[in-house]
């Protein structure tokens, strides 16, 4: 504004003022266009970016492809138990412990497919938790039967030293001998994780409905910590009871190769476990991100990393199932049905096998007689004799030869007391 009041224009004549607005309108249209195509293709790159490898293609026909083979060859083994269904009292504990490879795989592969809920997983990884404390009593149990039962083990070991070995935990025990207290602990440790897992299973349930619940979340006000500590200090003395029960008996065992059967359980389920935990710690130092968007839904970072943990598991249960099946083969019911020209059970039987293998009863029954006050003096006597010097065409030890002409079998079984203190 000049001195007169009159207002001056700078830079631009008003002849020239259309054509500099018309310019700048193009300009401006062009930015906008750029930058809308710029957006395109930063929404572009961040959806391929947080695409993980768990969605695609490949990884679902990887697992999807394992799973189904690892179920066909599992399903066959046992139908073929079930078929030659010979000795119940041992193959009833055989079939639990196949029935691990069906649960695993398929129950990680449907948590797979599931991934974009925060939720569902959890779900479905309880029912596979709960399963495998039911796999580590009946291993332990089959052991057992193997030998003939309670009594028939106390025959032998009674009265002996306790071997030492540092190793096995033992060095602290020298100058004690083997009692009844002995088989008492070693049951009591596997049937203590048959509890204490369905009720942390129960408890995540719940903790993750109420927000308090986060895999890999080592922080004091969430859950996953204190339940971590608990199971890590409940397997680990399940564990430790299998390894002492095999540490005094593995001589007796021999004809059974227990090694095979041991490693072959104790890989599925305590290796799956530490898997587990390496993929917590990885999520924990940054490696997996904290946030991710899978199916337009955000999923945390312990999510991804349960979702790892399945694939993982959808792939070894194969590697499992063909393990398992030279670790209990079904061969040795089938030929003897042949030796004592026993008939292929019918499909009916087959069902009544299966029947009697789920049902839990003996289990309860179990429990009761270790964890009652009133037989903690008794020890269980089957009420029938077999004789069988020789186990799947092997000779046999002289220890375990001695051992097995005394062998007991049958479906009932007696309380004898026994004088040794607790």
């Amino acid at each position: 504004m000049n001195s007169s009041g009159n207002p001056v224009t700078t830079g631009v004549t008003t002849a020239e003022s259309p054509t500099f607005v018309a310019l700048n309108a193009v300009n401006v249209n062009k930015s906008g266009a750029a930058s809308v195509w710029q957006k395109i293709a930063a929404d572009n790159f961040s959806e391929h970016e947080q695409r993980i490898f768990l969605q695609t293609p490949n990884a679902q026909v990887i697992s999807g492809v394992c799973v189904w083979a690892a179920l066909i060859v599992t399903f066959h083994q046992i139908y073929m138990h079930l078929r030659h269904y010979s000795r119940p009292n041992e193959q009833r504990y055989i079939l639990r412990i196949l029935f691990i490879v069906p649960i695993y795989s398929f129950d990680s592969w449907l948590s797979l497919l599931f991934i974009s809920n925060d939720q569902y997983y959890v779900y479905f990884d309880s029912v596979r938790d709960c399963y495998e404390a039911f796999v580590i009593y009946n291993f332990l149990s089959l052991c057992y039967e193997y030998l003939g039962g309670e009594s028939a083990i106390m025959s032998e070991i009674r009265g002996k030293p306790v071997k030492t070995s540092c190793l096995y935990g033992t060095c602290c025990l020298m100058g004690m001998t083997y009692s009844i207290g002995f088989l008492r602990f070693c049951k009591q440790a596997t049937l203590q994780f048959c509890v204490i897992k369905p009720l942390m299973a129960a408890i995540t349930i719940i903790l993750q409905i109420y927000g308090k619940y986060h895999d890999g979340d080592f922080d004091v006000r969430s859950g996953y910590l204190y339940i971590t500590i608990i199971y890590n200090i409940s397997v680990s003395l399940a564990l430790y009871a299998m390894f002492l029960f095999y540490f005094t008996t593995s001589e007796l065992l021999s004809p059974y190769d227990p090694v095979l059967k041991f490693l072959t359980v104790k890989s599925v389920i305590f290796l799956s476990f530490w898997q587990g935990m390496l993929l917590a710690i990885l999520e924990r130092c940054g490696i997996i991100p904290e946030v991710q968007i899978i199916d337009d839904h955000e999923v945390r970072a312990g999510t991804v990393a349960a979702g790892y943990q399945n694939f993982f598991i959808c792939i070894e249960m194969l590697f499992a199932a063909i393990a398992l099946r030279f670790a209990y083969p079904s061969q040795v019911y089938v030929e003897r049905n042949e030796l004592t020209q026993g008939n292929v059970a019918p499909m009916q039987s087959i069902s009544s096998g299966l029947k009697e293998t789920m049902n839990p009863n003996d289990i309860v029954q179990d429990a009761i007689h270790n964890f009652s006050p009133a037989y903690q003096q008794y020890t269980q006597q089957s009420t029938k004799d077999e004789v069988t010097p020789r186990h799947n065409g092997k000779v046999l030890t002289q220890a375990a030869s001695n051992f097995m002409a005394r062998r007991k079998k049958g479906e009932k079984t007696i309380l004898i007391n026994s004088e040794d203190e607790l």
